[in-house]
């Protein structure tokens, strides 16, 4: 009997710092297409569809698209049914961004993919008080329009570090917030990044400036 041909594999799937990280970013904006085998990541970040490429050990040419209004954004596509299965298995679905719950990472790789779902749809910010002059807010932050996923996210890190938050929907908006202020943010972050970690640097980059001036603050 003559045997069909064997699916099409681009991915080595193999649980790693770096394949971590490009699993966190499917997770926020990759989307699994309904044909069983297409795998695409949009993003505005070219830096970031680049970061995905070599992560995946992927050649994939970064492409543009435009929006009703104008607006132009990135994104790679590939074909790979194999790494779509694994996806599915670990917990990602087509149309995913309502529905996803839990995501199957292993612990030892779980900060590696929370930078790369932080690089997606996360952000951070911070801010004097404007009451208090010795203040310092800081906040990191995590978007999903799956309610399920942000709690399962929030219990695994209370597992993995003890860390509460606080979940919260804002007015108008479909998302779902998980929140982390202060001492917590701070523990939060610093467990995400380490030294030469692949990530989207401007995000880095204003974490490391609110950290510079907490560590200022707290000479006073």
């Amino acid at each position: 009997m003559k045997r069909g041909p064997k699916p099409s594999h681009k991915v080595h799937i193999r649980w790693s710092q770096k394949f971590a990280y490009a699993i966190g970013l499917l997770v926020s904006d990759g989307c699994l297409s309904k044909d069983g085998r297409h795998i695409v990541l949009t993003s505005k970040d070219k830096e970031q569809l680049m970061a995905f490429n070599e992560c995946l050990g992927l050649t994939e040419k970064i492409c543009e698209k435009y929006s009703g209004s104008g607006n132009v954004s990135c994104y790679v596509q590939f074909s790979d049914v194999v790494f779509y299965k694994f996806l599915l298995q670990i917990g990602l679905t087509p149309a995913k961004s309502k529905t996803i719950s839990a995501v199957h990472i292993p612990k030892k790789y779980f900060f590696h993919f929370l930078r790369g779902y932080f690089d997606g749809d996360g952000c951070s910010y911070s801010y004097h008080d404007s009451i208090w002059r010795n203040s310092y807010r800081f906040y990191v932050s995590f978007a999903s329009g799956s309610e399920k996923y942000v709690v399962w996210l929030r219990n695994r890190l209370m597992e993995c570090v003890g860390l509460k938050g606080s979940i919260n929907r804002k007015k108008g908006s479909s998302n779902v917030q998980l929140k982390y202020a202060k001492r917590e943010a701070v523990i939060l972050v610093k467990k995400m990044y380490y030294r030469n970690s692949v990530c989207l640097e401007r995000k880095r980059a204003k974490i490391l400036d609110s950290l510079k001036v907490i560590r200022h603050m707290s000479e006073w």
